[in-house]
């Protein structure tokens, strides 16, 4: 399963709470260039390489998909050995990606995708702000962008869209349970 949306919509939220909620449920995690930060750690957070080390990895094959952010010349991606480490231990896993990778794991694993989003984006850009108050206006006016182009152009390459509004995440977590039932993912 892949829940996605835009940055401060809550996917990583409430992907964690689908998980402490049901045991059978892991989140994948994915491979990346950038360095480690204050309280991650290795094989948790990320699988952290440094840029040679990701393009090695790619071409040996254990980077399935990716994703080049530009402006910070950092890479993400699907780390196979995690990847598949789960799928043979019959988990369901939940992937927080970009529309590269919810394309991805729809074409080669038919993974239903949520597309998860505030209920107003002046209510993301609150959600921006409370989150990280420093943040400089040049940068929230990027995501904010970026968030106005994921929603017109990347939300109709999902199955289902969810709204998480403030204040009402467990509305937002029990229409995803419901999507989950209804697309036969085992919950006990």
């Amino acid at each position: 399963m892949v829940i996605g949306g835009p940055t401060g919509s809550g996917e990583t939220t409430i992907s964690e709470i689908l998980i402490k909620k049901y045991p059978l449920f892991k989140k994948l995690v994915t491979a990346t260039s950038r360095s480690i930060r204050s309280g991650e750690q290795e094989g948790i957070n990320y699988y952290f390489f440094s840029k040679e080390q990701f393009k090695k990895e790619i071409a040996k094959d254990n980077i399935l998909e990716h994703t080049h952010i530009k402006s910070r010349d950092v890479y993400y991606g699907c780390y196979r050995p995690d990847l598949e480490t789960k799928i043979s231990q019959d988990y369901n896993i939940i992937v927080n990606t970009d529309i590269i990778g919810v394309n991805f794991y729809k074409k080669n694993f038919n993974a239903t995708s949520i597309f998860l989003m505030p209920d107003s984006l002046s209510s993301l850009r609150g959600r921006i702000r409370n989150r990280n108050p420093e943040i400089a206006d040049e940068e929230l006016e990027k995501r904010m962008g970026d968030a106005r182009n994921e929603v017109e152009k990347e939300k109709p390459d999902y199955d289902y869209t969810v709204i998480n509004a403030d204040g009402k995440m467990e509305k937002a977590i029990e229409e995803i349970i419901s999507i989950l039932k209804k697309e036969g993912y085992n919950l006990n």
